[in-house]
């Protein structure tokens, strides 16, 4: 990226922007300098440009309309005024200082001051209290089509290494203040490669066996037998029975909720090189207000609503 931050680059552009303008104002200066007259044959009649179909059609060298070779004056006159207002010519910002940044932090500021009491309003408020108030839901359902469904889906049931939103399986809990911490300050799941701790390749297979075996998937009973000493490389994370660390957001590999899949190939798959997951930050983008309004209603995705007494 270097190399295009040089000033070569700005008078690049300048040069090449000028030169189509003043490109194309001179061919129409050139086109509309021709006299009439001398399109005309010396009968008077209108020249031709030799070209001719189908014996009699003949291609006239008529003069282009005066008014359309106006209005295409017009758009140069106005690319120059445009370049001279607002940034165009490679770095020069333009004579009103407008940038698209800009005007994008004006917009935010006017609907901060728009709809920032509504969010304010709900961020007293309990999250189970506001994930069943009828409001709240609508606008928590389109915050998550609008940021979080492109990972999640519109359905909230989630895709090959994105959680599933709408059941009671939580890598780092599932109580609402978790659940606004995770959309606050994000996730970064880590699980490293277990292969060299495991063994050969035929201990990875065993162990994968061993660990279908935790939820009573189809499995090689007689494999996982083998494979349950050497899971003891995995228990300082997921515990001896399986069972996850949410802490840690070490999964539970007892139940049949599978973020990568759960056939034995994927299984070996995830001992063999780990996996690297990353849920970003929205504490900055969205702000604590629209967080609790979007935390409550994704705890709301697999909790009843809780009615209770608005003030």
């Amino acid at each position: 990226m270097a190399d295009f931050t040089s000033e070569f680059w700005n008078l690049y552009i300048v040069v090449l922007t000028v030169i189509g303008i003043a490109g194309c104002g001179v061919l129409l200066w050139s086109q509309s300098s021709v006299k009439g007259s001398a399109l005309k044959s010396v009968d008077g009649k209108v020249g031709t440009t030799g070209h001719i179909w189908d014996e009699d059609l003949t291609e006239l060298n008529t003069p282009m309309p005066r008014w359309w070779m106006w209005l295409f004056y017009l758009t140069i006159f106005f690319s120059i005024g445009y370049l001279w207002l607002y940034p165009g010519l490679g770095s020069y910002k333009g004579s009103l200082g407008w940038t698209s940044t800009g005007e994008h932090k004006e917009e935010l500021a006017k609907a901060e001051k728009q709809y920032g009491p509504l969010f304010d309003k709900y961020k007293g408020q309990d999250l189970q209290a506001v994930a069943a108030d009828p409001q709240a839901h609508a606008i928590g359902e389109r915050l998550f089509l609008t940021y979080c469904a492109q990972c999640h889906g519109s359905d909230a049931r989630g895709n090959k290494g994105f959680p599933n939103l709408a059941d009671k399986d939580w890598l780092y809990g599932g109580e609402p203040n978790t659940i606004k911490e995770t959309i606050m300050k994000g996730r970064h799941g880590v699980m490293p490669p277990m292969g060299a701790a495991v063994g050969s390749e035929k201990d990875i297979e065993n162990v994968a066996q061993y660990v279908l075996s935790l939820s009573e998937s189809t499995h090689d009973p007689i494999k996982s037998v083998m494979g349950k000493s050497k899971f003891s490389a995995c228990m300082a994370c997921h515990g001896a029975g399986g069972k996850g660390n949410p802490a840690l957001g070490a999964p539970n590999l007892a139940d049949k909720t599978w973020l990568y899949g759960g056939s034995a190939e994927t299984v070996m798959e995830t001992i063999r090189k780990g996996r690297n997951n990353t849920m970003p930050a929205f504490e900055d983008f969205l702000g604590e207000g629209k967080v609790h309004v979007l935390a409550a209603y994704v705890w709301g995705l697999s909790n009843p609503p809780v009615k209770t007494a608005m003030k």
